[in-house]
């Protein structure tokens, strides 16, 4: 009895912290009337010149909203996973129902789902909101990306264990739990040791991606134990976006790959365990609900106190520095859905160069999505890769540090002043140690990276340079529009 004890101990820690996987060619000059005067005055700086892509819109697929919220923490887009018993042995269960949830799930953790395999066997696997939900001054929101989560750890590490636990509780590899599990060992496998970061808090979503599309057929979404194409072990970090962004974005992702059909991406979340195409055919006409959902969530409001006045004071610094990138915000606002070109931009161009740079992988990924079954149909997504940023909405924006597209500047003070950004720091990963003044993430500067709680900007892909628009403001103009950003 000891031994199935210690077998459902390491089925529990295999699940801790998992999380599901989830830009025209030439870029225009906004033209600037200032540029040429009849009297030139070479004491006055030109204003930068920017470098951006507007990016088209699409039409959507919407669906019911309250639909697709009962379906993302309900619904059975994994089809593979642990079995509900020994799930719940081995992680001790979670009776905090933070969705509200009844029957088996009220017993398990938001981030998992328990729903029955294709041949009746109840499982549990991860859900969508293990990345896109989290915790913000001890409130627990749905569309807050997940900035804790750990994905240091090896999750293939102990599945042999796990796979040895299952099969002997109950009755081996041709048990009808085990064939409903089998799938979920493959992908924890092969994404495991591929798909490491080097701090806790940054996100590998697109590598995961790209492991679980190299092992299946494009057209058939059939799986194979041998990787169509090698995928290296280098892992470029992001950060993950709020969800109540999305309404007002024409492309997915930070780099702004993800254009036409964002209902058809949203499958790509169950590539982890789905069995072929007639399971993504299933699921396509509940992504319209999905999408129609994520439109609904609103931003939450900055729950300390504002000085109105000096929030006053910033909103003239906003729409003279930010606006054109960033968007207006109130009874008219507009966001121009930009895509910022990278000598503009100048931050870490690891990520954005990931899917412009030349490469067999990249290659293979890129057909994989355009030319397969994610891409064709009536409704088809499209793949890409302009290279560049995305300026996001602003909306909530003080809730959503840390902050660029890869998580590594902790405030939005060290946004807008970038002699004050650290190479390496650290912070507690409680949600309510807070910086009122700076906007983010209390942290501890360090001299070196410690631990996997240091980040490390040093490295390829965590790079904390670039978006030096702020560095010209004066310390009055910063504080007053610190104090503005909390009122979008």
């Amino acid at each position: 009895m000891k031994k199935h004890l210690n077998i459902l101990a390491l089925i529990g820690l295999l699940f801790l912290g998992y999380a599901c996987s989830s830009d025209s060619t030439e870029y225009e000059s906004v033209p600037n009337p200032d540029e040429e005067t009849p009297t030139p005055q070479p004491e006055l700086e030109p204003d930068e010149i920017i470098e951006v892509n507007a990016i088209p819109a699409s039409p959507q697929r919407l669906g019911d909203a309250d639909k697709g919220y009962e379906f993302l923490i309900t619904g059975n887009y994994m089809s593979s996973g642990v079995p509900y018993d020994a799930f719940v042995q081995g992680s001790g269960g979670d009776n905090t129902n933070l969705l509200q949830r009844t029957g088996d799930n009220a017993n398990i953790a938001y981030e998992y789902t328990a729903v029955n395999a294709a041949n009746g066997v109840r499982i549990v696997s991860p859900n969508c909101m293990s990345c896109h939900a989290g915790f913000i001054n001890d409130e627990f929101v749905v569309g807050l990306g997940n900035h804790a989560a750990d994905f240091t750890i090896n999750r293939a590490d102990n599945i042999g264990l796990v796979s040895a636990g299952v099969s002997l509780l109950y009755g081996g590899q041709e048990s009808d739990e085990w064939e409903a599990y089998d799938q979920f060992r493959k992908s924890i496998e092969a994404i495991g040791p591929k798909t490491l970061t080097e701090t806790r808090g940054a996100n590998p979503a697109d590598k995961i991606t790209r492991v679980l599309a190299a092992h299946r057929d494009k057209n058939s979404l059939e799986w194979t134990d041998s990787p169509y194409v090698n995928v290296s072990d280098e892992v470029i970090p992001t950060d993950v976006p709020a969800w109540w962004l999305l309404k007002k974005k024409n492309a997915l992702f930070y780099h702004g790959i993800g254009r036409k059909d964002f209902c058809k991406s949203f499958i790509g979340s169950a590539l982890l365990t789905l069995d072929d195409q007639t399971k993504a055919e299933e699921l396509d006409p509940k992504m319209p609900d999905i999408l129609a959902y994520i439109y609904s969530i609103e931003a939450p409001a900055y729950p300390f106190e504002i000085d109105a006045d000096l929030a006053a004071e910033g909103k003239p610094v906003f729409e003279e520095n930010c606006v054109k990138c960033h968007g207006s915000y109130g009874e008219n606002e507009e966001y121009p859905n930009l895509l910022v070109a990278l000598k503009t931009i100048g931050t870490d161009a690891a990520l954005s160069d990931l899917y412009t740079t030349p490469s067999d992988v990249n290659d293979y990924f890129l057909d994989w999505f355009n030319t397969g079954w994610f891409g064709t149909g009536a409704a088809g997504l499209e793949f890409n890769a302009e290279g560049g940023y995305i300026a996001p909405p602003l909306d909530g924006v003080w809730a959503t540090a840390p902050y660029f597209h890869n998580g590594s500047v902790a405030t939005i003070a060290e946004v807008l002043d970038s002699s004050k950004r650290p190479a390496y720091w650290s912070r507690s990963f409680n949600s309510t140690d807070y910086d009122k003044e700076s906007i983010g993430w209390n942290y501890t500067e360090e001299v070196s990276k410690i631990d996997k709680e240091t980040y490390d900007t040093t490295l390829k892909g965590y790079g904390n340079g670039g978006h030096t628009f702020g560095d010209k403001l004066t310390d009055e103009q910063r504080l007053a529009l610190l104090e503005y950003v909390k009122t979008l």
